[in-house]
């Protein structure tokens, strides 16, 4: 990952509190430390991994089932596969992400839209990745291509808005979204199309892109535009309007059993 975001200078309009934002992380956290890390839990990864986690073989039909690690619908998988994580970095990089760029989405969507949103985000994303490759019988896991949608949204919001960033892990910047933000996503797709890195799920990654920028289209509150301009800085936020009220680094698994492609 060349850059880590740290936070961006853009306030929220119409909600106090990102509810969902905070208890998708929070959800991802819990998940991470109480079944996959190994701290409560001893040698959990790879059972949940294959169980929980999208295996596009099995997902396809490619692949007859063991009923031995089968634990929910094959349709499921397509969200639960977005709740697991390899390692902590993993799940750190991910869910930085989210904490600095999904407040604001979420703030133009709404509380429930934003979650809706999110979690057609991990589907679409997740399914662009076993059409890609329907006979990989290697788990695909993480929060990366709703992530990626809630970045695609971020951008087609709030281009022009200020972030704070890390670049190569040392040197503070602050850049407008749409130099940070499309350079990730201009990587993405290029990487995709190229045929990076196989340990990752780089489909799911442009899956969640599209799905997003597609999305926000339609799922942005009235109101809400495209290409906003972020409020000055010294604006605080405030609660919604009564008035509006009526009327959204990569490595890999250390598991050696899971040798498959995340994201």
């Amino acid at each position: 990952m060349a850059f880590i975001p740290l936070y961006d200078t853009n306030p929220l309009r119409r909600i106090r509190w990102p509810w969902v934002s905070w208890g998708i992380i929070a959800a991802n956290v819990v998940v991470y430390f109480f079944f996959e890390s190994g701290t409560f839990i001893a040698e959990p990864q790879n059972a949940s991994s294959i169980s929980f986690g999208l295996v596009p073989a099995l997902f396809s039909g490619a692949t007859p089932p063991s009923m031995d690690l089968l634990a929910v619908p094959f349709g499921l998988t397509l969200v639960t596969y977005a709740f697991l994580h390899a390692n902590f970095w993993h799940l750190a990089g991910n869910m930085i992400f989210l904490w600095v760029f999904g407040d604001n989405v979420e703030d133009a969507l709404g509380h429930v839209r934003y979650l809706v949103f999110y979690v057609l985000c991990a589907a679409v994303s997740g399914y662009a990745f076993v059409l890609a490759d329907p006979s990989s019988d290697s788990p695909v896991i993480g929060a990366s291509g709703a992530v990626a949608g809630t970045l695609a949204a971020y951008l087609l919001l709030y281009p022009r808005a200020k972030v704070w960033i890390l670049l190569l892990l040392r040197i503070p910047l602050r850049l407008r979204v749409e130099y940070v933000l499309g350079f990730w996503v201009a990587f993405q797709i290029y990487t995709a199309v190229a045929g990076g890195d196989d340990e990752v799920a780089w489909w799911v990654h442009v899956g969640g892109l599209a799905t997003g920028a597609i999305l926000v289209l339609f799922m942005r509150q009235k109101g809400v535009p495209l290409f906003a301009k972020a409020l000055p800085e010294h604006v605080s936020r405030q609660p919604p309007s009564p008035v509006v009220a009526a009327s959204l680094s990569d490595d890999t698994p250390s598991n050696d059993q899971l040798r498959g492609p995340w994201e």
